[in-house]
């Protein structure tokens, strides 16, 4: 299995506002916290699920100072930089360099659809362009252009390249990747947690774990144990929580938002275009969110343990 110093449990961190729609860096730092002590050891700040759309440069920063502060040493933090002007996400990534930030999170450059070339192209730049190292984030349903497996694997020859975020739901291309380079595979997608962790992946950067941190982290706890028919009974439990966050026609920012909200938790508002969920929507998040609290309860395969977040290296 390849390894970093980021870490296997990793969160995609919402960013938490205040009502009037403002930077919580008190609310962001109780969630870092809470993440952190209930299995992450990793957080990737300014993410999609971040709104990193919405947030402005400094924001971005001041997140990455005040989470930092919060975690101390406990977790690793990864943060997003990634847009589609190569000039700027190389200067976020000397920003997020200065905040403290331990990586950075670099996706393809959307909407301009550039060619393969182009894109190696844009990556190494960025890797070239601070002293942290890359996770590529690839994504294509969201940017619409692929890092094909061939510019993976001519890009892991960068010392500073060590990670990917894997969104593009491709086994066989993930696969040859992994045979061919030592890259540290994260999977992106949270029903994948378990199918990538299997075949040599280091863990998931997920957005669920906004709301269910030690849920996620029993599954790869209990398959480094041994217990591979206990790891996939507690991946198939948290179906209902996935389906009903992140494929039921709302961003998972604005699912992970709702459940936190509802749950008394640093979130607050989205930012627009984004809207909140509605009550019907709201009320059938926590349903599946209580369904698999109470799964917890039942005991069984590893129930939800608390378990201490580490560093992998």
């Amino acid at each position: 299995m390849n390894t970093t110093h980021f870490g296997r449990a990793l969160c995609a961190m919402i960013t938490p506002f205040t009502e009037a729609g403002t930077l919580d860096l008190d609310g962001a730092q109780r969630l870092a916290d809470r993440l952190v002590s209930e299995g992450c050891d990793g957080l990737v700040l300014s993410g999609t699920t971040g709104e990193s759309p919405t947030t402005t440069d400094a924001e971005k920063a001041a997140l990455v100072r005040a989470v930092r502060e919060a975690v101390g040493d406990r977790a690793s933090i990864v943060a997003g930089v990634g847009t589609a002007d190569t000039r700027h996400t190389a200067e976020l990534a000397l920003e997020a360099e200065k905040a403290g930030a331990d990586g950075l999170l670099v996706v393809t450059p959307y909407y301009s659809r550039p060619p393969q070339d182009a894109v190696e192209a844009h990556f190494r730049e960025i890797a070239d362009s601070s002293g942290l190292p890359l996770v590529l984030y690839d994504i294509p349903g969201r940017t619409g252009t692929r890092i094909e497996p061939d510019t993976m694997i001519r890009l892991a020859e960068h010392p500073r390249i060590v990670a990917v975020k894997d969104c593009a739901y491709d086994h066989l291309g993930t696969q040859k990747v992994l045979a061919r380079t030592d890259l540290a595979y994260y999977a992106g997608c949270d029903e994948y947690v378990l199918a990538l962790y299997a075949i040599g992946a280091s863990g998931y950067i997920s957005t669920v774990a906004n709301v269910a941190p030690r849920q996620f982290r029993a599954i790869l706890d209990a398959f480094d144990a041994g217990d591979t028919a206990g790891a996939a009974r507690l991946q198939r439990r948290l179906v209902p929580l996935v389906e009903s966050m992140m494929s039921d026609g709302l961003p998972g920012t604005v699912t992970a938002k709702a459940v936190l909200g509802a749950l008394g938790l640093p979130a607050g508002p989205v930012r627009p275009p984004l809207r909140p969920a509605d009550r019907m929507r709201v009320d059938g998040l926590l349903a599946a969110y209580e369904e698999l609290v109470s799964a917890g309860r039942t005991g069984g395969p590893s129930a939800w343990r608390r378990t201490p977040a580490s560093r992998s290296h």
